[in-house]
């Protein structure tokens, strides 16, 4: 074969694969939507008690098998964001979004936002992030109205550069 038709049949492959990933994008990205959609329908505000935090696969965790069953191959498979709480009298084990995982403090009760077993988001308490970006303004707020005035800035303002 000529080099031509090799070159030939491998763009002919990669278009046809760069197709076949669009289309199943797509497909995704709306089923993401829907399921989304039904998330902040189901959605309610719930003070619970945080126990134990940790990524485990949901075959470890005290899930029910109708549950576990309802969770795509590719899910069971990966290990999960798993959240220990206690909501009232009953001690649970919840799913959680991957940014919320990260920012729920351990031993404390906070305001979360579930729907179902999941754990969507946390309401009312800023991140770890959030409180450093605070205090660094502050500082730079500070600093900048407390500063006295430097033989630069002092220069700058006699000969005008």
């Amino acid at each position: 074969m000529d080099w031509w038709a090799i070159l030939l049949i491998v763009s002919i492959v990669l278009c046809i694969a760069g197709v076949a990933i669009y289309f199943l994008n797509r497909w995704a990205g709306k089923k993401q939507a829907q399921q989304n959609d039904i998330i902040a329908q189901h959605k309610q505000t719930v003070s619970l008690y945080v126990i134990d935090k940790k990524k485990d696969k949901l075959a470890n965790a005290n899930f029910p098998k109708e549950m576990v069953a309802q969770v795509p191959r590719m899910g069971r498979m990966f290990k999960m964001p798993l959240v220990k709480v206690k909501i009232g009298p009953q001690i649970t084990t919840m799913m959680c979004e991957e940014n919320t995982f990260n920012i729920l403090p351990v031993k404390k009760t906070v305001s979360v936002e579930i729907a179902g077993a999941y754990i969507v988001g946390m309401k009312g308490q800023k991140t770890k992030m959030q409180l450093e970006q605070q205090r660094k303004s502050r500082r730079k707020s500070a600093e900048a109205v407390d500063a006295p005035p430097t033989w630069r800035d002092k220069l700058r303002a006699r000969f005008g550069k």
